[in-house]
């Protein structure tokens, strides 16, 4: 059974084509930045913490996780490292 989200976003693409065309690609950012966020939570470090380790600002933390949208390989790369994880990509 569908959800009402589901059922929302497949009536939403059928009858509005800018939704449709951009939908997938936010909807990969967002996973990216979701996945981001559970791996820093079970390593059970703080975005504060995080932004040490990379140097960087705890806003800049919130941003990746929130809008993954235009991050560098190289920093994705750096997130996972810091967490004792590592960056898998794959091309379908």
């Amino acid at each position: 059974m569908m959800s009402d989200l589901h059922n929302y976003i497949d009536k939403r693409k059928k009858t509005d084509n800018d939704f449709s065309l951009n939908f997938d690609e936010g909807y990969q950012a967002f996973k990216i930045g979701l996945l981001l966020k559970e791996a820093r939570k079970d390593a059970g470090i703080t975005q504060e913490e995080l932004a040490l380790q990379l140097n960087t600002k705890k806003s800049a933390i919130s941003r990746i996780e929130n809008h993954a949208e235009d991050v560098k390989l190289s920093t994705l790369e750096k997130f996972a490292s810091s967490l004792g994880k590592s960056l898998e990509l794959r091309i379908y």
